[in-house]
């Protein structure tokens, strides 16, 4: 269960006596060659006036604050009845990049006090998004506690944190509480744990999202048994769990007259737990964070269902790849042959390499029977691609550089970065078997490019699409708890791909 999430509105002029029925006020703060400035204006005034200080004054008392990104003054109130808090909150810059750090430390500032707060700050759009969604996103918790610490029970008593702004943030606003609420969704079905999400869960969560959509442009069909046949990389791994059977789940954004619109095709990984099969993981504490092994999956499916409420001029089918990675005497063996969806067949390695094999199939299933126009999957694929780039951004990999050139810059504005990455021929080798056509690890030559061949394998089942891959492993999941994630499933994966498919529109 997640704390309340916050709410985003906006008002029109606001009078000096209608500031009393706020918990907190916030005035924004921008760093200056001398220091640091807040706007000359009549409503900042007016604040100022609230705590008997002018800026000037507040800064005798603070000197060594420079408002830089994410600095906070917190002054009390305590003559003006429930409005208890001022803020000055540092912008630095007021870069995008700054404006997201300011919003991440008010966030946590006022985490679970149901505050109702009157923030001044205004600003460009790109920014202003940024600014919103941190404030948001930095409030995110789960648990599941029988009994609720004494600070979850506050939180759930005093409600959600109410942001209002002017209302010239009114379109920023709307599209904060959509992307907000998307990547909130994605972190709960990450942070379930696997004994209670496996892939016929997933499948019942899907469906009640798209049933809370309450919007017939959206649907869903789940696969499973027989109707998987021709899934034999779904199959293959999913038959480790005889309990906890695979599931192809497949939701639609397909409005009336849609049937000539662009049409993109999102294949999510969703592996529902996985300790490495056969191949087990080792050192085994590397399978303690494996239940966020299905973010991919939890990304596309949010992603598509937030587009009921933008609803773009984009038809999309999402393709959840949904299985368990287990131990067991039914599990696939290294030396095995399967057959991919299409027709290739495989020769298995290594067994904790089978996040390739469920989105093989996933991405030939879309190239041969739903011909979309663009093909995008997304996966907690390698510990390569974390190597190479870290926690902060996912590997894209991609042949159409305009294509990686779009998703580079959506995710540097939006907060989901993406790096491309290179699909490099001379590495295809590392694929050949003497028994298959392919093996699926990379392992007939050693190149030390575990994520680069991870692609290379991906792109044999892409035809000739518009095809990117991410690969993101690292930014998914977070070890601390600071700024805009916590420690646990990031839902990293979740604004882009809402940014980008919108843009198609």
């Amino acid at each position: 269960m997640h704390l309340p999430q916050p709410t985003f509105s906006t008002v029109g002029p606001i009078s000096p006596d209608a500031l009393a029925k706020f918990n907190a006020l916030v005035i924004p703060a921008y760093a200056s060659d001398t220091g640091s400035e807040v706007e000359s204006n009549e409503i900042t005034s007016q604040i100022l006036a609230k705590s008997g200080n002018t800026y000037a004054e507040i800064l005798q008392q603070w000197p060594n604050f420079t408002a830089k990104a994410g600095e906070i003054l917190e002054i009390p109130l305590t003559q003006s009845g429930t409005l208890i808090r001022l803020f000055i909150l540092g912008l630095g810059s007021d870069s995008t990049e700054d404006a997201r750090k300011a919003g991440a430390a008010l966030g946590r500032k006022v985490k679970s006090t149901g505050y109702s707060i009157f923030s001044t700050y205004s600003g460009e759009y790109d920014a202003a998004l940024a600014h919103l969604v941190a404030l948001s996103l930095s409030q995110y918790g789960w648990n599941l506690k029988s009994d609720y610490s004494k600070s979850d029970v506050n939180a759930r008593e005093k409600g959600a944190t109410a942001f209002i702004f002017d209302e010239e943030l009114s379109d920023v606003a709307v599209r904060a509480s959509i992307l907000a609420e998307a990547t909130w969704r994605t972190r709960d079905l990450i942070h379930t744990p696997s004994n209670i999400k496996n892939p016929a869960w997933l499948a019942e969560q899907a469906k009640l999202l798209v049933r809370q959509a309450k919007n017939p442009d959206l649907t869903v069909t789940v696969k499973k048994g027989r109707e998987l046949e021709a899934f034999g990389g779904l199959r293959a791994v999913g038959k480790s769990s005889p309990s906890d059977l695979p599931r192809l789940i497949e939701i639609r954004y397909e409005p009336a007259g849609s049937k000539n619109w662009p049409h993109v095709v999102l294949v999510g990984k969703g592996i529902t737990y996985d300790t490495g099969g056969i191949s087990m993981k080792r050192p085994y504490d590397l399978m303690i964070p494996m239940k966020s092994d299905m973010a991919g999956a939890a990304a596309i499916l949010t992603a598509t269902v937030a587009m009921a409420k933008i609803q773009p001029r984009v038809r999309i089918t999402a393709l959840m790849m949904c299985a368990a990675n287990m131990v067991s005497g039914t599990a696939q063996r290294p030396s095995d042959v399967i057959t991919q969806f299409g027709g290739t067949t495989v020769e298995i390695i290594n067994t904790d390499a089978e996040g390739r094999l469920v989105l093989a199939d996933g991405l030939a299933y879309a190239d041969l029977e739903l011909k979309p126009d663009y093909l995008l999957d997304i996966a907690t694929l390698t510990g390569s691609a974390t190597l190479g780039l870290g926690k902060q951004y996912g590997a894209m990999y991609s042949r159409n550089a305009s294509l990686t050139a779009q998703l580079h810059e959506i995710g540097e504005r939006i907060g989901d970065r993406v790096w491309p990455m290179p699909l490099q021929d001379d590495y295809l080798p590392s694929l050949a078997s003497p028994v298959a056509d392919l093996n699926h690890d990379a392992s007939a030559q050693h190149f030390s490019a575990g994520s680069v061949t991870a692609a290379l394998f991906l792109e044999h089942f892409v035809g000739k699409r518009n095809w990117v891959h991410l690969d993101i492993a690292g930014p998914a999941r977070s070890e601390v708890d600071s700024g805009e994630v916590i420690k646990g499933g990031t839902g990293f994966g979740t604004r882009l791909l809402i940014e980008w498919l919108t843009s198609l529109s």
